[in-house]
């Protein structure tokens, strides 16, 4: 199963978009506040929402509890100053099913969703994971039973991904491909994920466990990652949706953390990322083959609203802010050693 598409209309900071999206791997750049976690967000709440037993109702709720605008109002979603004040996004996937919103900042309670139905049923099995951008893991002990009491105010994707990492939902001993990808990562994190009492641990071979708060943030992003791979949560036909899987990753695990998520979706998980990084976009256009899908997507602000273009090759997106920055400070460089 793949998402395919996306259109909104005054959602957010969008007047008017329509995303295609390949069903590998696809990779969102731009500024901040051009949406890219919004689009990510938005479509793991369509994912989630299909394996309730009401779409109709957790579709919007699910959003809610995703994006937590104020009294988890959903008509604080439509777009500010435009002249209309309905709010549309339609998902789209290759099971030629679709789920529709439609939302109004005037008229408060009004909600329609369509296509809930199909979308439950066709979409009833699909697996899907979204890892925010902070790392949640080492403060795991009775957080989903605070969150769910309101007496913390986090949105959901950081419950789901506790919730994610602690199942186990594999059957039967590791297979060839799992052990190879959780041996790759082993070799970054010198150790494995276990639980106790809610909370986790990294045991580094023979050594006793190490409490996640001990373990540095970029090591325990990686072992994360092993840990989706170790329980099952990462295979064939799931989604996988990740903010700035960069963020507080050493450069020299770049490549390796590629290699996975290439190999990931080669074996037919379909990726979702949001980064800012030169380097993790890059080592993806320089290391993808002809067996990766990989797609670029670049968001850019305008007068009337967010843009996007899509390329299948980093360099070639038009409005690449990533690179203008990088070409920035190189101008910058230049004209220091020429002073």
């Amino acid at each position: 199963m793949a998402l395919t598409k996306l259109y909104l209309e005054n959602f957010t900071v969008f007047d008017k978009a329509e995303i295609a999206f390949s069903k590998g791997i696809n990779v969102l750049i731009g500024d901040n506040g051009t949406g890219k976690t919004h689009i990510l967000k938005l479509l793991y709440s369509a994912c989630q929402a299909a394996q309730t037993k009401s779409t109709a109702i957790d579709f919007p709720q699910k959003i809610v509890r995703v994006f937590r605008p104020d009294d988890l109002s959903l008509y604080r979603l439509v777009k500010r100053g435009v002249g209309s004040s309905n709010a549309k996004v339609k998902v789209t996937s290759d099971k030629q099913s679709s789920l529709t919103l439609t939302f109004n900042s005037k008229h408060k309670k009004y909600i329609d969703v369509k296509g809930s139905e199909s979308w439950g049923k066709q979409l009833a099995t699909l697996t899907s994971t979204f890892i925010p951008a902070k790392e949640i893991l080492s403060n795991s002990r009775n957080l989903i039973q605070a969150i769910e009491r309101n007496n913390v105010d986090f949105d959901d994707t950081y419950k789901d991904i506790i919730s994610a990492a602690s199942v186990d939902l594999t059957r039967g001993p590791d297979n060839a491909t799992k052990k190879k990808y959780l041996k790759s990562l082993q070799e970054i994190t010198t150790g494995t994920v276990s639980i106790s009492n809610d909370e986790f641990y990294l045991k580094p071979g023979n050594q006793s466990m190490l409490e996640f708060q001990l373990v540095a943030e970029g090591i325990r992003k990686i072992a994360l990652l092993w840990q989706l791979i170790k329980n099952g949560t990462l295979e064939s036909g799931s989604i996988l949706f990740w903010d700035e899987p960069e963020a507080n990753i050493n450069p020299k695990h770049m490549p390796a953390l590629v290699d996975m998520l290439l190999n990931l979706q080669k074996d037919g998980v379909q990726i979702f990322i949001a980064t800012h990084d030169y380097f993790f976009a890059k080592y993806l256009e320089v290391r993808k083959t002809i067996e990766n899908a990989v797609l670029f997507h670049a968001l850019h602000k305008t007068e009337n609203g967010v843009r996007h273009e899509s390329a299948s090759s980093f360099t070639l997106l038009e409005n690449n802010s990533i690179i203008a920055q990088s070409i920035e400070l190189y101008k910058e460089e230049v004209m220091k050693v020429m002073q």
